[in-house]
Formats: C-alpha cells, structure tokens, sequence
C-alpha cells in the first residue's frame, strides 16, 4: 500500500502501452487505471491516457480523487451482499467475519485495500477486463446503502443496528 503526502492509499490496477498505426509506423502512448482511497470508506478510480508514463499516472489519481464515492462499512466489512455489474463484468461482494482478510482478485483487491475494507470475499464473474472489473466493483459498493440510509427513506425509526 502506498500512502501519499495527503494521507491517500494509491494503487496502479493496470498501465497499458497501447499503439496507433499511422503512415509512418506506430504512435506509443500509455493508459493507466489507478485506485484512490482514504482507507476509511472512501474510494474513487481513474483512468489518464497520456505520452508518458508519470503524466499519465497523474492524470488518472486526479481522476480518481475527484470521482470517489462513500462505502458504508461495518467493522471492517460491507453490510450485506451484493452484485456489482458493469457490461460484462459482474462482481459478486460478500461481508466476511474478522480475520478472514480480502478474497479477492486483481483489480476488486485494489478498490477494497483502497477502501479500508479488511475482510470480504468478493469473485469476478464474466470477464476479467481491469476495467469492467473494476467499474463493476465500484458499481456494487456504490449501490451499498447503510442501515441508517434505508431507514431515512422508508421513513422509520431504526430499532436495533446490526453491529
């Protein structure tokens, strides 16, 4: 895990060299997916295509920083259940009891350590694309609604939280 000046957990889910033919011969540019948290129930992603390697790693942090979402956690793991999607790519997210660590691969891996989330198991269904993994992920914590949240909407008192 690597923490930056700000207190930000940064992850590299893929760099990609990526070509375009022209008439004179091929134009190398790179593509870089990164994952933004603050280890506390917040994280983001991004993706910066540029020239060069550093300017597109930048480009994609800023991207991520500027897109993060709130995870409602619960000591550590998610609330319940759920089945993230995007195109292809479908992610299956379950809470897990402490001590169990994240079960997970690749690209969901990177968001939950970004996230602060410290046990869950979680599998990539359909594809295994960085980037429908990843926006599937994000997709699924998104959609997370804390017990708080629904009982706001429902318009009832909350009785008896899980803890």
């Amino acid at each position: 895990m690597e923490q930056n000046e700000l207190g930000f957990i940064e992850k590299i889910v893929s760099l990609n060299r990526v070509a375009k033919v022209v008439k004179g011969g091929r134009r190398f540019s790179f593509s870089a997916l990164m994952v933004v948290g603050d280890g506390n129930g917040n994280v983001g992603f991004g993706l910066g295509k540029a020239q060069e390697v550093p300017e597109a790693l930048r480009k994609a942090t800023e991207h991520a920083r500027k897109n993060m979402v709130k995870v409602p956690l619960i000591e550590g793991t998610l609330p319940y259940e759920i089945l993230g999607e995007f195109g292809a790519g479908r992610v299956m997210l379950k809470p897990a009891s402490r001590g169990t660590g994240i079960i997970a691969g690749g690209a969901v891996r990177a968001v939950m350590e970004a996230a602060g989330v410290n046990d869950v198991l979680a599998k990539a269904i359909g594809t295994n694309n960085p980037h429908n993994v990843l926006r599937a992920t994000m997709a699924g914590l998104a959609a997370l609604r804390s017990a708080d949240a629904v009982s706001e909407i429902r318009g009832m008192k909350l009785e008896a939280p899980r803890k």
